[in-house]
This record gives C-alpha cells, structure tokens and sequence, in this order.
C-alpha cells in the first residue's frame, strides 16, 4: 500500500497522487507550508477556520437575501478582498452579481494614511440596487465608509459589509459590518489576501508576521 512506500513523517503533510494501480507517482508539498513557518511568529486563522467562516457567513448571508426582488451585488474591494470573496460566493445560495472597485488608503508599509483614492471604480450601475461590500479586513473604517457613501449618492437602496476580519480598536469612525467573520486585537497581519507591501496576499492562512519580515 502507498503508506508502506512513503516515510511515515511525510504521509500526514504531503498530497500524493497515484496511478491507477495505486502506486505513488508525485508527491508535492505545499509550497505555503514551508513559507508560513519562515512568515508568522503567530497564526490567527488557519484555512480549515477560514473555510468554516465562509460557510457560516455564506450560510447568514443567503437566508438574509433569498426574499430580495433583485439579485444583490457583492461589491469587492480589490486586491485583498479576492481570496475571500471567492469562497464566500461559493457559500451562497442565490443568483447574484459580481463587481470591483480597487479603493486605497495604504501606499506601501503597515499603517493607513487616512487618503481614499479610487484606482479601479465598479462598472455596473447600483441604482435601486442591494449592494454587499466585501472586504477582507475592516481597520480604521475609512475606506469602506468612503465606498458606502459614494454608492449611496450613486443611488443603491441599501449597502452593507461583509468582512472576513473586524478590527474594532483600529476604528476611528462609528462602524459595525453587518457580517463579520471573526474579530482579532488591534495588529499588523498578512495572508489570505492581507499583504505586505503587495506581498504574502497568496498564503492559505492569516497571522501576525515576524518582525524580521516588516524589516526586510
């Protein structure tokens, strides 16, 4: 069996895939695996806790908007929004549309310089229209009050936010988004989306980096 063939240290983490005589033909380690021991001196939200979010928030979001007379907007705030947004949609149950804005108040480094700027507006148009921003972390609050705002003089019946990570002791604005995965302390985190200096966005799990890597 491919268990007597393979070291019984490796079974556990590394895929295999086999022939259809069961024999192993590849074995592949997950590249971010390696990566997030060299990247994080603290992990937050593995991807199994990720992915039990989505289903849940998909799960809240579906019963929340089966009875709307239009299919809602899920509205994602790029680049950080698309791993989340990707397995969120795939969590809810109805016909639905799909658009991006690219909204910044980070040019590089860990901190908000408390600037909105529209790189990418949304091609569709919100009049009368349900409209769920989605967004992976909501810090400080800005950015996304700045988005709502402009989607309401736009003409949008109603704006909510979903968000993956609520940070509340960052908020300098009264906000609360109506759908929110988890809540953590107020710290610097990457992964699943979250960057660093557009790096890291590609990692499976979200935590706290080591210091060595805001240094580099």
């Amino acid at each position: 069996m491919i268990d007597n063939k393979i070291d019984r240290n490796l079974r556990d983490i590394w895929p295999i895939l086999v022939d259809e005589y069961d024999q192993p033909i590849m074995i592949a380690k997950r590249i971010g695996e390696k990566m997030e021991d060299k990247i994080f001196k603290e992990i937050l939200l593995t991807e199994e806790q990720i992915n039990d979010i989505c289903v849940r928030m998909g799960n809240e979001i579906t019963k929340a908007y089966e009875n709307n007379e239009r299919p809602v907007i899920f509205l994602g705030l790029l680049k950080g929004c698309h791993p989340f947004m990707s397995d969120l949609l795939k969590n809810i149950d109805l016909k639905l549309e799909i658009d991006y804005m690219d909204v910044s108040s980070f040019f590089g480094g860990t901190k908000s310089v408390g600037e909105v700027q529209i790189l990418k507006d949304m091609t569709m148009s919100v009049t009368n229209r349900t409209v769920v921003i989605v967004e992976d972390i909501v810090d400080s609050g800005k950015t996304i009050e700045k988005v709502r705002e402009l989607l309401m003089f736009r003409g949008a019946k109603s704006v909510e936010v979903a968000t993956l990570i609520d940070k509340p002791e960052g908020r300098t604005i009264d906000l609360k988004p109506k759908y929110i995965g988890t809540t953590i302390k107020k710290a610097f985190i990457l992964g699943y989306g979250l960057d660093y200096n557009e790096y890291y966005r590609n990692l499976r799990c979200i935590g706290i980096p080591r210091d060595s890597i805001i240094e580099e």
